[in-house]
């Protein structure tokens, strides 16, 4: 892991209407760390995730992916959302494409690549992801497992240095779970740089390099996975994990 940040965030605020989703957040992340964000609902983890390629615009606060300003209406955040790959809860393919063709969009439209370069890349990751038989099939022909493997070998088709993942297995059935968390684990053991919204606690013990506890838009509290599974400090984050471990 390189010491550098690659992430800062600082005092990240967002208002929707009334309600204060984020309230002053401050965090970084280094190049090559796995950070899981765990809390209760409304607590504005998946704002805060989301914030970081923009798809939510702060309302007040910085956040730089290296030296790029994500908060700056200046930036070119196509170029940042080149470098940030995002997964989803929901799949988010195109139906009306096959999976070859969901994996090539992003890469022939945005990178300008050839088509034999994108197709050569998608069948890579294809067999990285487990998927390498399933390159002409569509979305409603496969399972929740692996469509979220084919979103997230999509993502990775436009050779991102950060992945977001959205509580990326809470639409899943059980026993797709770990089909998809075993790719993310590859991706952790292979140094991507990962902020991940999820209560997958044994992701968190394989994979996890600090894992955030938020509640009401603040971070209440952060450590190793095993400070905060195992000897948490604060009252709030004891009663959060009374409930989900």
């Amino acid at each position: 892991m390189n010491d550098k940040p690659i992430i800062r965030i600082k005092n990240a605020v967002k208002t929707f209407g009334t309600v204060q989703a984020l309230r002053g957040v401050d965090l970084e992340i280094k190049q090559g760390e796995v950070v899981l964000i765990i809390g209760p609902s409304g607590s504005g983890k998946s704002t805060l995730l989301r914030s970081v390629n923009r798809l939510e615009t702060l309302t007040a606060g910085e956040i730089r992916v290296d030296e790029d300003s994500v908060t700056d209406r200046n930036s070119d955040i196509r170029k940042i959302r080149e470098e940030v790959g995002m997964v989803f809860q929901s799949f988010n393919l195109f139906s009306h494409l096959n999976v070859l063709e969901n994996i090539t969009m992003a890469p022939l439209t945005v990178k300008n690549v050839t088509k034999k370069e994108a197709a050569e890349t998608a069948r890579k990751l294809l067999k990285r992801v487990g998927l390498a038989d399933k390159e002409t099939a569509y979305p409603n022909q496969l399972s929740g497992g692996q469509q979220q493997r084919v979103a997230i070998a999509r993502s990775l088709a436009m050779n991102p240095r950060v992945m977001l993942f959205d509580e990326p297995t809470s639409a899943l059935d059980p026993e797709m779970i770990k089909e998809v968390l075993d790719v993310m684990l590859d991706l952790a053991k292979e140094g991507m740089t990962m902020m991940v919204v999820s209560h997958e606690m044994g992701f968190a013990r394989a994979a996890a390099d600090r894992v955030i506890f938020m509640d009401e838009g603040l971070i209440v509290e952060e450590g190793t996975p095993g400070d905060i599974f195992s000897n948490p400090q604060e009252p709030r984050t004891k009663r959060f994990l009374e409930h989900i471990l």
